[in-house]
């Protein structure tokens, strides 16, 4: 490598390119007080023809700790965040289930913001599928019970899994859970028996574990159940609700 030697001979040293590699990277290393010292390496021999060097002779300094944009090695970077962490990875979507008469969508709307605890998931596979939950995650929100079983609307994860020390709206004991906010209702909601009776919606999760109340949903059946429904208020799609009118 031609720099390589001509450092070497810049410096009246004799060294091969790799030897001269492990010179620099072994002086680099000896990092101490204001730098490191050139020279002490078995691989490094004094030229004759130049007079002899002092060690001192060679420093490297350290880069004023006050130039923020200037760093000395690659271990100060600053780490990245979690959120900026979970934020690069893709987009999980669920269905969440509650009973209307302890949990309805209306309350999910009238509560702080539209933020809300979703909590008092005993079942260990749902509570599994909440801890996987990342921010900005999308959610079925689905009515269940005997009256009333259908996709009414959609919320975002605002807050990931912790522990729940006042068991929140359902009483969930200090079990854990998540906080989720109201993203916009079903431009019309989505019955159970239409589910049921969608081609493209067999293998879902929701009708093969009817009983789980966290259901993971996959992209092309979230597709679908929102293309069912008409989509959702906040989807992009507002803009054409009034389209035809005078």
């Amino acid at each position: 490598m031609p720099t390589q030697r001509r450092l070497c001979k810049n410096l009246g040293v004799h060294a091969t390119p790799k030897q001269s590699m492990n010179a620099l990277h072994h002086a680099w290393h000896k990092v101490s007080g204001t730098g490191v010292l050139l020279g002490g390496h078995p691989c490094w021999r004094q030229n004759p023809a130049f007079p002899a060097i002092k060690a001192s002779t060679f420093r490297l300094r350290r880069l004023p700790s006050s130039n923020p944009s200037l760093r000395f090695a690659a271990g100060d970077r600053e780490p990245r965040s979690f959120a900026a962490e979970e934020m690069g990875k893709p987009k999980q979507y669920w269905l969440l289930k509650t009973e209307p008469g302890e949990w309805s969508w209306d309350d999910q709307v009238a509560s702080d913001g539209g933020v809300a605890e979703w909590d008092g998931v005993k079942n260990k596979q749902a509570q599994k599928n909440l801890k996987s939950m990342r921010l900005r995650d999308l959610c079925l929100f689905y009515h269940s019970g005997a009256k009333a079983r259908r996709v009414v609307g959609v919320v975002e994860v605002a807050r990931q899994w912790y522990e729940d020390g006042d068991g929140g709206h359902g009483g969930g004991g200090g079990d854990g859970a998540v906080d989720v906010r109201v993203v916009g209702e079903m431009r019309r909601h989505v019955e159970l028996a239409e589910l049921k009776g969608d081609g493209a919606l067999k293998g879902f999760a929701l009708l093969r574990q009817p009983r789980l109340s966290v259901v993971p949903v996959a992209a092309d059946v979230w597709e679908r159940i929102c293309e069912l429904g008409g989509g959702y208020e906040g989807d992009g799609g507002d803009a054409d609700d009034g389209d035809g009118e005078g």
